[in-house]
């Protein structure tokens, strides 16, 4: 576990995700901007931080834990990309 964070694809992939994410989330309505919109935005940015924080940690048993939470903001993401 001797590179950085950011040498890692997922967490490459993971910022363009999130810019993805903000790019839609300007094309909503004003109503959903603060609801749907911030929640969203929240999400995704989860994820690429989560894979940095297990990146940083010192067990590889730590970095799977973060990596499992990093997954499970990826599908809060995809669902409420689902409902809007």
């Amino acid at each position: 576990m001797g590179q950085s964070y950011r040498e890692l694809i997922a967490w490459q992939k993971a910022m363009d995700f999130v810019m993805s994410v903000y790019g839609t989330t300007k094309a909503f309505p004003r109503d959903e901007l603060y609801g749907l919109g911030s929640q969203l935005r929240r999400a995704a940015v989860l994820i690429p931080t989560n894979i940095a924080e297990g990146q940083a940690r010192f067990s590889q048993q730590e970095f799977f834990y973060f990596l499992g939470r990093a997954r499970g903001s990826l599908v809060e993401v995809e669902t409420q990309l689902l409902i809007a």
